[in-house]
């Protein structure tokens, strides 16, 4: 038997949802989450050169998509080491960033790296260790990371309050090329 689907609010929903004519199943689609961490070595921050696309050869934190059966900390922890090698202690969550357009919720943690010794992984092209002056500023792969960096910078060696969310009037988008 073929189902088809149709768009329509479900009863004692309140979002249109693409709903099987047949059997009745709703597809839920949820935004994904992302975690990983803004992590420092003697006030110097680990950025990690894409390997991949989108943005492959710009510089990101490590970062990625959480995994079912993990928690976000143990998501963090595990993008760092995939990434960069990194082996971080996670102090607490520094930013929650929203972006609708592409069904996303960013947490970014602060962290510290236990030892210097990092390195590029599968889908890394190189890692390095900045101070904030020498970030390759106009090479970061998105909005959020410029975001993350700046929080990070702006709380310094103060206790984690509040997470930074996004900046009003922030755009998470990337300009056109």
């Amino acid at each position: 038997m073929e189902s088809r689907f149709s768009r329509r609010i479900p009863p004692g929903d309140t979002h249109e949802r693409d709903v099987c004519d047949t059997c009745g199943f709703i597809d839920y689609v949820n935004p994904q989450i992302l975690v990983g961490s803004v992590v420092c070595w003697d006030n110097r921050y680990l950025l990690c050169r894409r390997d991949i696309e989108p943005r492959r050869g710009f510089w990101t934190l490590p970062a990625g998509y959480m995994e079912v059966g993990e928690t976000a900390i143990e998501g963090a922890k595990r993008e760092a080491w995939e990434e960069a090698r990194a082996d971080v202690a996670l102090e607490g969550l520094l930013a929650v960033y929203n972006l609708t357009h592409i069904a996303q919720v960013q947490l970014l943690y602060r962290g510290v790296l236990r030892s210097p010794d990092v390195e590029a992984a599968d889908e890394t092209q190189e890692v390095g260790l900045f101070a904030y002056a020498d970030i390759p500023w106009e090479d970061l792969a998105f909005p959020t990371v410029r975001w993350a960096l700046e929080a990070h910078h702006a709380l310094g060696d103060h206790p984690l309050g509040a997470p930074a969310t996004n900046p009003v009037g922030g755009d998470s988008r990337l300009p056109s090329a």
